[in-house]
């Protein structure tokens, strides 16, 4: 409301519009799932009886392939909207996907409330911020800044990330170099694949009453076709929903009112729209949790009724099928025959070579992988090697960068003409399902492996013995692999070619059928309504009228051997009847059973050594100006004199694009310098490994890992956080004025920290930036560059070019760390300087649409 009263000069009356239309969409949709919810309870009910007669899967199925784990973690610089600046973020991708970032790596292993938490289910990721900047105009049309002007956002980098959203607020990230770009846009595409796909299938009766409700819903309003926005969990989806008919309104009503330069309107509509955003997922959450709930309690007497009555329901909804077929059939086969049937094939065409392709290139990184593995296994011996490397194969699947290759190819799927004749608003729908397939499938594949050779071990007598047994398991893996990805693949064709044409035939036999099915209604009994819909029985009929001509165009594409897929009558029957035996779905502790029993350790360096999939690139290209050391936070009651501003703090795109120039000169003239990350961490490539790993995310200046938190590769892998519900920033953080989220974020294990880097202390009396009174600057010895940005250090803009030394450390000084007064931000004090603050003794909101990931 706040943010509407100026734009609109009647914020109330907009907020109170809001309500109201967003009760009203909800209203209508709870009718429609309602009726759903009997018709998905009567199918699963049946389902279950009569079973399932689909070919069985080859491959083993993994329950819990990510836990205690981290997907990557790392640096990189974020836009803070609220005072124009860029800051350093330390950001981890837990093994739910979520965006995580904190104010810096300290606060993380202090395990401090975060600064964000974003659900990225909906958003796009750009790296271009003329990609950006096409979309912000396409949302308010009429509004396009003239040549010369300001641009809404500028980046410091050429290397920019952004996630933009329809409705909600767009989050702005920069890295410094291209690889750095490459790995953090594949981390995000991954966690909007994971997060949009937000509806849990192992629901047999909510979700798909919850899909068909929605589906129902839209096509009440005239809205057929795929719909890009069935994005995340159910709240979310509803809020979008809500946001399609709500946001043209306030469009038009707020937007002639909109003040300023075009720049400045864009910013007020997207803050207008993600304030409407938050309002109505609040609404929309609470009325739909109250909705499931009233229909879980009614379940148990539907269900009654459905095993009591089976027989009659089934012969009920027989005789009313055959009523509408013999008024619908006719029509639709006309129908089919002269728009649809034509099409087919190419359709078909289209969707096989870029999604084959995708699954090839997964069986190529999976024979790759273990092919490597094997010869790294021939070169550097035996058993304690073949632990190292499954443990990073175990989560091959799980590795954004290794798998990006598969995911590329699925990006070339264009339908072409098709795609306006059939009313197919975006093909990101279908790209996005073939990818989350690619990804269980090598999964899949990977813990078939891992379980068969976990079973050879014990009867090997030999390194010799070992990669033959490798080899053979492998070949096994990858017969199972081709039979699986073709079965997957026809499914997919299938449901895709259906997503395709039946919303195609349903508009185009609406103006003549959909009339006419009111009369059919009296054919049910009235015990039965809740179970059987007129609706739903016309959309069979309709799928019947196609499914013969789809289920033969794949057909024909298997016979023919196109794209390597295989008949339906070549099944391999009792290929490995004891495989099925072997404990699906328990996980395998490579690192437990066959590297050694390691002493227990505290919760605390548990949680900093957790395992990472993603290991830190290394930097060709020159180092990140971050922050180095690690610095000490001071509870809010601790208060510390304002530090005068330093002539060397850089500021603006001008100053840090100098600083960079400047840095990249020195380091070019120190000769030898020693190797650095790219977010900000030391590390060694491993001599023979397939894979170069090295300490995630400590900061530059960190020392080297070292004694017992450092072994083998000196990786340094961090573990998800925790939070609190509702955790977030501290109050009184004018960087981030916004409400509390909607939905606290579900709390997120920690797991185990597999290396530990010791980290540097600060430096007192380094240069510290006006307004930063966390974050004093400090230099390992010897270091050739100039002192970076901190991390959370405000980025001041007019600041000259000035580099101080910074003298060395003397002992005793890590307790004392100035706040950070400009944005409110109160931080803790290390550990053995002071008691640590209680949880829950600031009061915390968190950034963005905060959902439970």
């Amino acid at each position: 409301m706040r943010i509407l009263a100026p734009a609109a000069g009647s914020g109330l009356c907009q907020a109170l519009f809001c309500l109201e239309k967003t009760g009203k969409v909800l209203g209508e949709f709870a009718h429609c799932y309602k009726e759903q919810y009997g018709v998905a309870l009567f199918n699963s009910v049946r389902y279950e009886i009569e079973g399932n007669g689909g070919p069985q899967a080859q491959l083993l199925h993994r329950k819990v392939p990510l836990e205690d784990h981290v997907i990557y973690s790392g640096n990189l610089f974020q836009y803070i909207e609220e005072n124009k600046k860029w800051r350093n973020r330390f950001c981890v991708v837990p093994h739910n996907y979520g965006l995580v970032l904190y104010e810096n790596k300290l606060a993380y292993e202090r395990e401090l409330p975060p600064r964000v938490l974003i659900n990225s289910a909906g958003y796009k990721v750009l790296t271009s911020v003329e990609q950006y900047l096409e979309l912000v105009s396409s949302s308010l049309p009429g509004v396009a800044p003239k040549s010369g002007n300001a641009a809404i956002i500028k980046c410091p980098t050429d290397f920019p990330l952004i996630l933009w959203h329809p409705y909600a607020r767009h989050y702005y990230f920069c890295v410094m170099t291209g690889k750095e770009q490459e790995k953090w846009g594949a981390v995000f595409q991954d966690c909007v694949r994971h997060c949009n796909n937000g509806i849990s299938e192992d629901s047999k009766v909510e979700a798909p009453a919850f899909t068909d409700a929605v589906r129902m819903y839209r096509q009440s309003k005239e809205q057929y076709g795929t719909w890009d926005m069935l994005c995340g969990n159910q709240s979310q989806i509803l809020s979008n929903l809500v946001m399609e008919e709500l946001l043209p309104e306030l469009r038009s009503a707020i937007g002639p009112r909109l003040k300023g330069k075009a720049p400045e309107r864009q910013r007020a509509w997207i803050q207008i729209s993600d304030a409407v955003y938050r309002m109505v997922y609040e609404q929309t959450q609470a009325q739909y949790d109250a909705l499931v709930a009233k229909c879980e309690a009614e379940r148990p007497q539907l269900e009654s009724t459905i095993r009591t009555d089976m027989d009659q329901i089934i012969t009920s909804k027989e005789h009313l099928c055959s009523k509408i077929r013999a008024f619908v059939l006719p029509k639709a086969e006309i129908c089919v025959r002269n728009h649809v049937q034509p099409y087919i094939s190419s359709i078909l065409e289209a969707l096989m070579t870029p999604t084959s392709q995708g699954f090839a290139e997964v069986r190529e990184v999976f024979f790759k992988e273990v092919t490597d593995m094997n010869m790294n296994i021939v070169n550097e011996g035996g058993l304690e090697k073949l632990v190292e490397y499954m443990e990073k194969l175990s989560h091959l699947a799980f590795h954004p960068v290794k798998m990006q290759s598969c995911y590329e190819k699925m990006e070339q799927l264009k339908l072409e003409g098709l795609q306006q004749r059939f009313d197919v608003s975006s093909t990101s729908v279908f790209k996005q399902r073939a990818q989350i397939h690619m990804r269980q499938q090598m999964d899949d594949a990977v813990y078939t492996f891992e379980t068969l050779l976990h079973q050879e071990l014990g009867k090997l007598q030999g390194k010799d013995d070992l990669c033959k047994s490798i080899q053979r398991i492998l070949e096994r893996v990858l017969k199972k692999y081709d039979y699986d990805s073709s079965t997957v693949r026809k499914k997919f064709f299938r449901e895709a070619l259906l997503q395709i044409t039946i919303p195609f035939l349903l508009k185009k036999l609406a103006p003549t059928c959909k009339g006419e099915l009111a009369k059919f209604q009296e054919l049910i009994f009235e015990d039965f309504a809740s179970f059987i819909l007129v609706e739903n029985t016309y959309e069979e009929v309709v799928l019947q009228s196609v499914m013969k001509d789809i289920m033969q165009a794949v057909k024909e594409a298997a016979v023919q051997r196109k794209h390597n897929l295989y008949r339906d009558s070549m099944v391999m029957h009792n290929s490995d009847p004891n495989l099925h035996l072997l404990g699906e779905g328990i996980p395998i502790d490579w690192a437990e059973e066959h590297g050694g029993q390691p002493e227990a350790e505290p919760a605390a360096d548990k949680r900093r050594r957790a395992k990472q999939v993603v290991s830190v690139i290394q930097d060709d290209e020159g180092a990140l100006p971050y922050e180095a050391g690690a610095e000490g936070l001071l509870p809010p009651s601790s208060p510390e004199p304002e530090p005068a501003v330093p002539p060397g703090s850089p500021g603006g795109v001008a100053e840090i694009r100098e600083l960079l120039a400047e840095e990249g000169t020195e380091e070019a003239a120190g000769g030898q310098a020693e190797e650095r990350l790219t977010n900000g961490t030391h590390g060694r490539r491993q001599s023979g490994a397939t894979e170069d790993v090295v300490a995630a995310g400590a900061a530059p200046g960190d020392s080297p890992p070292q004694g017992a938190g450092s072994d083998g590769d000196g990786a340094h892998r961090d573990a998800p956080v925790a939070p609190a519900s509702g955790a977030g920033e501290p109050s009184g953080d004018k960087e981030h004025p916004h409400t509390a989220s909607p939905a606290p974020p579900a709390e997120i294990p920690a797991g185990d920290k597999e290396h530990q880097a010791t980290a540097a202390s600060p430096t007192p009396g380094a240069g510290v930036p006006a307004g930063d009174k966390g974050h004093p600057t400090g230099h390992p010895t010897g270091h050739p560059t100039a002192p970076p940005p901190a991390p959370g250090a405000e980025i001041p803009s007019g600041a000259e070019e000035h580099h101080p030394t910074a003298p060395p450390a003397p002992a005793g000084t890590d307790c004392h760390q100035p706040s950070d007064k400009e944005t409110g931000e109160e931080v803790a004090p290390p550990a053995d300087c002071s008691p640590p603050q209680p949880a829950g003794t600031t009061e915390s909101v968190v950034e963005g649409v905060q959902t439970e990931f």
